[in-house]
């Protein structure tokens, strides 16, 4: 294990705030996504949803950039690389008049922000490995989850103090906040003799030798099953409490409430994954996901919502099975590639994060009127990432 100038604790916060500005990004916004739209001439509701899930593409088109670059040159100059370009990204985003520049925009800032999320992926597993290695980023993603917490009930009061365009002025703040203790305190963590030297054939070999890994695909896809599900409700979550519930300012507490359901999974899982292991877990959760994905659908199978207390009791189970799903896929998913990180990280985020777009955008186009979609859509993607579950088990088992 490297050392480490910085205590395991710090580690932990640093590595959730590289994080925590791609969900500052996202869920600061959600409040403001009205505004925004009428500002910049939206036509249609949904249209805002473009505001969330094009950032989603950005974060999945980065790593392929900035993966293979930072296992050849190191971890911190790429994130470097990626805050300037957060910031370059958000200027456009202010001075944005039109959808389509807004959505340029957002692709570049997730482009960005892909840079620190992947590193900070890579930077684990040159630390740690193994289980060990999903209870560090256990604990990383409850630090993260504060963010979505407090983001939507910040977003709501710069809002009503200021403007839109202020929002985006607090995430770079926060950025560059971010990006200086990250210089400060956070060594290298890639050894000068384990870097790759860079060529053409980078991407291409690492491809190949991700390939070589069933278990590698096939928890990337689980993974993106399970991302683009949870999407879906990021995009439409303003859309259904603000305009089918009318809880325009309730909505940022709702939000806060249903994210510590995430949280107190995830925290959980820090203390669970050394007992029982990654993969059980994924599966009793997976499991779970799609149990309540499928009650929900025979209770409320109809034209109406159910009232907010029966809907919130339902999302708040399935975000507590979310919560046990995020580290240990990834975990188990760079398991194998962990001699090759920063490309696994990048290829692995590729995958997910461009199944997870389409999904998203999909689902999302029917949430218009009722939730159920959303939850049709839990239960598709809970169902298949149950099958290939079951394919990777089975495949283990014959080896």
């Amino acid at each position: 294990m490297l050392e480490k100038k910085s205590s395991q604790f710090e580690f932990i916060a640093l590595m959730a705030s590289l994080m925590s500005i791609v969900a500052l990004a996202i869920d600061a916004l959600l409040p403001a996504l009205d505004f925004i739209g009428i500002s910049i001439g939206t036509t249609q509701t949904v249209d805002n949803q473009l505001l969330i899930t094009m950032i989603f593409l950005g974060l999945g088109l980065g790593p392929l950039f900035f993966g293979p670059i930072s296992d050849s040159l190191g971890r911190k100059p790429i994130v470097y690389m990626g805050f300037g370009l957060f910031i370059i990204a958000s200027l456009i985003c202010v001075y944005s008049e039109s959808l389509e520049m807004m959505v340029f925009g957002r692709i570049l800032q997730g482009i960005g922000l892909s840079a620190p999320r992947t590193i900070s992926i890579a930077m684990v597993r040159d630390t740690y490995s193994g289980d060990y290695m999903a209870r560090i980023m256990s604990f990383i993603t409850v630090v993260f989850i504060l963010v979505p917490i407090v983001a939507p009930a910040m977003g709501k009061f710069v809002l009503d103090h200021y403007n839109w365009q202020a929002i985006f002025y607090i995430q770079l703040l926060f950025s560059v906040l971010v990006s200086g203790w990250f210089w400060l305190r956070q060594p290298e963590t890639l050894a000068i003799e384990k870097r790759v030297k860079f060529s053409s054939h980078i991407f291409i070999d690492g491809l190949k030798e991700i390939k070589k890994s069933k278990r590698t695909i096939g928890f990337t896809v689980i993974s993106g099953f399970v991302t683009g599900s949870f999407m879906v409700y990021l995009s439409t979550a303003q859309q259904i409490f603000q305009f089918q519930y009318d809880l325009k300012e309730e909505f940022p507490f709702i939000f806060a409430g249903l994210a510590i359901a995430i949280g107190s999974a995830t925290f959980l899982n820090g203390a669970l994954v050394l007992k029982f292991g990654m993969e059980k877990l994924v599966t009793t959760s997976l499991l779970t996901f799609f149990s309540v994905s499928l009650l929900y659908i025979m209770l409320f199978n109809g034209n109406t919502n159910p009232p907010i207390e029966i809907l919130l009791v339902f999302f708040g189970l399935q975000f507590f099975a979310i919560g046990f799903l995020f580290g240990n896929l990834r975990a188990l998913a760079m398991e194998p590639v962990g001699h090759i990180a920063g490309i696994g990280a990048a290829i692995t985020g590729f995958i997910s994060t461009i199944m997870a777009v389409p999904i998203s955008t999909f689902i999302g186009r029917f949430v218009t009127s009722t939730a159920l979609p959303l939850f049709i859509g839990f239960l598709v993607c809970s169902l298949s990432s149950i099958l290939i579950l079951m394919y990777l088990k089975r495949n283990s088992l014959k080896n």
